[in-house]
């Protein structure tokens, strides 16, 4: 059977290009980059040229990547690393709508004797950036703050969130992972001291990613045992995955347009096709500042599980929110933080694009949809919900 993927968010596609790319490093190119012979210099040349490309896709300068095995890593190492560096300090800030990997970091920070302060979002799923700015103490290690949700794609205002750390002092970590490849971020402009990005996230492989370390970030590694990336990750490089992530960053940059503009209507034309055929669906989150391949609808009363199944039935892959999350009957911690309605966020389903959806897709998605909702009405209603 073949699939309409609209699970993007989760993961994409790996480009052709990308997996060409990668194939001689599984290969004949698999010497040990860390070694002086000429075969494992042409590996750490390969390397060296990736960490320029995903440099190039942020604005930094090469020596600023730190190449980890993906989002998660890149999230603990920059704030662990952070607390690491700054003893003395025991306070963690960050939002209540973050990713998995950061929240549950956060969880395990507390249990260790750290302040964690969660900042809110209103019903838009934008932060409250007075409340954010209340939070940062004189004590506080580190601000963390994604730059958009991945389950309603909000962008959140980075450039007034740095404005504010660097009021205060506190180095800012952004999670960069959904935004990289679909928005435009340089962080010469950006007052940002830590970002993360995943290769997975942008049409690369999955178990690679990066740390962009700013000049004014002071870290201690997770890993230890040897000087690979600048002492900041001890272990063998995954060449394979840093060559595709290298490859990946570059087509990112050259398809950020058709992001821009042939997705975002992609994603307008399904999200006006669903609302206009049911009338209890609901978008949530803002509809103007998110990002351009984001959708997520409420489906009130019916449950995101069974919507899933028989989508899945259809050949057409969609998820009930974070990915991490998936199988969890337990409602979203994103949309609880945004005070939608529990009946809302038990049926809410996220549909995020890439630039390999067609036209003849989304059409698809837009008919079948309907029907499959009928389907599942006398249950809901038998239910009493």
């Amino acid at each position: 059977m073949e699939f309409i993927y609209l699970d993007n968010n989760a993961t994409t596609r790996p480009d052709d290009r990308v997996v060409e790319a990668m194939l001689p490093y599984l290969r004949e190119e698999y010497a040990n980059p860390s070694s002086l012979h000429f075969p494992a210099q042409r590996v750490r040349y390969a390397v060296e040229t990736a960490r320029h490309q995903v440099a190039s896709l942020i604005g930094a300068r090469d020596r600023q990547i730190v190449f980890t095995s993906g989002g998660t890593e890149s999230n603990h190492l920059a704030i662990r690393g952070l607390l690491a560096a700054r003893p003395e300090k025991r306070r963690v800030v960050t939002t209540a709508v973050e990713h998995d990997s950061v929240l549950r970091l956060c969880e395990q920070l507390a249990g260790e004797g750290y302040a964690v302060t969660q900042v809110g979002v209103n019903r838009e799923g934008h932060l409250d950036l007075d409340a954010l700015e209340a939070a940062l103490t004189p004590d506080t290690a580190v601000l963390s703050v994604m730059h958009a949700n991945n389950e309603t794609g909000v962008i959140f205002p980075i450039e007034q969130v740095g404005r504010i750390a660097r009021r205060h002092g506190v180095p800012l970590h952004v999670d960069a992972v959904q935004t990289a490849g679909k928005l435009p971020i340089d962080v010469r402009e950006l007052p940002v001291d830590l970002l993360s990005l995943a290769a997975h996230k942008l049409h690369g492989p999955k178990g690679v990613g990066a740390l962009y370390v700013g000049p004014g970030a002071t870290l201690r590694p997770l890993l230890v045992g040897g000087r690979q990336e600048n002492g900041l990750r001890a272990g063998t490089e995954n060449v394979a995955g840093i060559v595709g992530f290298g490859v990946a960053c570059e087509l990112a940059a050259r398809h950020m347009a058709d992001e821009q503009g042939r997705v975002r209507e992609l994603r307008d034309r399904l999200e006006r096709g669903i609302l206009e055929r049911v009338p209890y669906a609901r978008r949530l989150g803002d509809p103007a500042r998110r990002l351009p391949n984001t959708t997520n609808i409420g489906f009130a009363r019916l449950s995101a599980e069974a919507i899933l199944l028989l989508l899945s039935n259809e050949g057409i892959c969609a998820s009930s929110g974070s990915a991490c999350s998936s199988g969890s009957l337990e409602p979203s911690h994103v949309l609880t933080a945004m005070g939608i309605d529990p009946e809302v966020t038990h049926g809410a389903i996220r549909f995020s694009l890439s630039r390999f959806n067609t036209v003849q897709e989304i059409d698809h998605v837009i008919d079948v949809l309907p029907g499959l909702l009928r389907r599942l009405e006398p249950l809901s209603a038998a239910a009493g919900r």
